[in-house]
């Protein structure tokens, strides 16, 4: 193991787009295997048709590896690119723009925010609209599907990744951070695969509906 990290080491040295573009891939195709299966138990634990028999009878997982190509394709194109420029250029920005002190409580928090609010949903648009262009869809199917996905994503994750991304400015190097990032994407893409197969879920609905009741308050008061 030991000589596995400094071969990545290395490898992040002497080519790092690159590295970190075929880690991110692999490290999405993982999750995308990891979402169909926990997909594939929680419908036959809560009996649903699209993975049973009509007979009721539990079918074995088949990993479908189209869509684990196509999940890896998203970490390949976007991630490890747009992720590696992204995690450098904030640090650059946040040291020479807005003059912070390394590691002291408003740096870590300015990149904090800034990766919530610009990056964030960023990267929950391109995963939604990249996966239906990739499942085949329509832009108008595309766009109902990120205004049915993209709020409640928005929402759950937004209650975790902060907490992830503090530890990660805080402590993990910047040639590190999306390394650290993607370990965290084998479970966020498993959640992302997994509401996108939940598509109208009740849950869903409910989620919208308490928003919209916040919202109305909000403006009633």
């Amino acid at each position: 193991m030991f000589k596995l990290w400094k071969w990545y080491q290395n490898c992040l040295v002497s080519h790092p787009v690159k590295t970190q573009v075929i880690s991110s891939g692999l490290i999405w195709g993982v999750g995308d295997i990891a979402a169909q299966t926990i997909t594939h138990s929680t419908a036959n634990k809560d009996n649903q048709i699209q993975t049973q028999t009509h007979q009721g009878e539990d079918e074995e997982l088949k990993i479908n590896w189209r869509r684990v190509i196509k999940t890896s394709l998203f970490g390949f194109g976007f991630v490890g690119p747009v992720g590696h420029l992204w995690y450098q250029g904030l640090d650059r920005y946040i040291k020479s723009r807005l003059l912070l002190k390394q590691n002291s409580f408003r740096f870590v928090a300015s990149k904090v925010a800034i990766d919530g609010f610009l990056f964030g949903p960023l990267d929950l648009l391109v995963f939604f609209t990249y996966m239906g262009f990739a499942a085949g869809k329509s832009v108008p199917q595309i766009k109902e599907d990120v205004k049915r996905d993209f709020l409640p994503a928005f929402v759950l994750e937004g209650g975790i990744w902060p907490i992830v991304q503090v530890v990660n400015f805080r402590f993990v190097p910047v040639r590190y951070q999306l390394l650290y990032v993607n370990v965290f994407c084998l479970l966020d893409s498993s959640f992302l695969s997994w509401l996108e197969q939940q598509e109208d879920a009740s849950w869903k609905q409910w989620l919208k509906s308490c928003l919209r009741f916040s919202e109305q308050e909000g403006k009633g008061g």
